[in-house]
């Protein structure tokens, strides 16, 4: 009976053991739980597994299962109650600036929603700090910048490094602008945007070139003073490379 439960449990939420038993238990099994979550293994309003077939499933104490609920809980996604069980929790209750949870919601946002909202708040947060740094900027931030730029110039031709050098382009005008709140979100929501191809595109030279022209628009309107025109640059390059990029990331989530 026991075990039937626990194969009922691994097939409603695609649970399976791991192929090699990781060295620290409890994170390892948060992150294969808010992937099922998040890939809807688990809807809304259902409940996790018991704690003993969570146990049988991972292959862990019931200590390790209690701390990892407690850490869905931390994240949002779960809520426990005595006599009730563990109960999946409405998107809308979830820390989405968690990393776990953004990470796997980036890697099922097969629709784009979420990359197109990340991109919303990238372009509503780095306009405001592109104009904060056209205001603030001090002369040893406007060389860094401009380094930056110029070795993008010569990388344009080379998009793997091309697109490292335009993170840093984006960071230092950012720290620039002295907002660390702002630039700490932003860094956040980023980092796991960029390990899906979803957001990152197939760049080549071309892209590369379009983007970098780009750049120097803004990087134009900082040296300027103009604080506006530094907002309305930076944004309109966030979304505009967005877009240049989201057609065949729909492409590539439909096949």
């Amino acid at each position: 009976m026991v075990e039937a439960r626990i194969v009922g449990a691994a097939k409603a939420g695609a649970l399976q053991p791991w192929p090699k038993r990781p060295a620290r238990l409890a994170p390892a099994v948060v992150e294969a739980l808010v992937d099922q979550i998040v890939a809807r293994g688990f809807p809304p309003g259902t409940t996790l597994p018991v704690e003993p077939d969570l146990c049988a499933v991972f292959g862990v104490s019931r200590t390790t299962i209690r701390e990892a609920v407690k850490s869905l809980e931390a994240k949002g996604l779960v809520r426990a109650r005595q006599g009730q069980g563990t109960t999946v929790t409405e998107p809308e209750n979830w820390n989405l600036l968690d990393p776990v949870v953004l990470a796997a919601t980036v890697q099922h946002d097969d629709e784009l929603v979420i990359l197109d909202q990340l991109v919303g708040v990238r372009s509503a947060l780095e306009s405001q700090m592109a104009a904060q740094a056209a205001r603030s900027a001090t002369s040893d931030d406007l060389r860094s910048i401009e380094t930056l730029l110029t070795r993008l110039d010569v990388e344009t031709a080379q998009p793997a490094s091309f697109v490292e050098t335009d993170v840093a382009f984006h960071d230092r005008i950012m720290q620039a602008s002295g907002n660390i709140l702002a630039r700490s979100i932003v860094r956040i929501v980023h980092v796991q945007a960029r390990t899906t191809t979803l957001y990152n595109g197939i760049p080549d030279r071309a892209a590369c070139a379009l983007s970098n022209d780009e750049h120097r628009h803004i990087w134009e309107r900082l040296v300027a003073r103009d604080a506006e025109g530094a907002a309305q640059a930076m944004s309109g390059h966030i979304e505009t490379a967005w877009q240049r990029r989201r057609s065949p990331a729909m492409r590539v989530a439909e096949h």
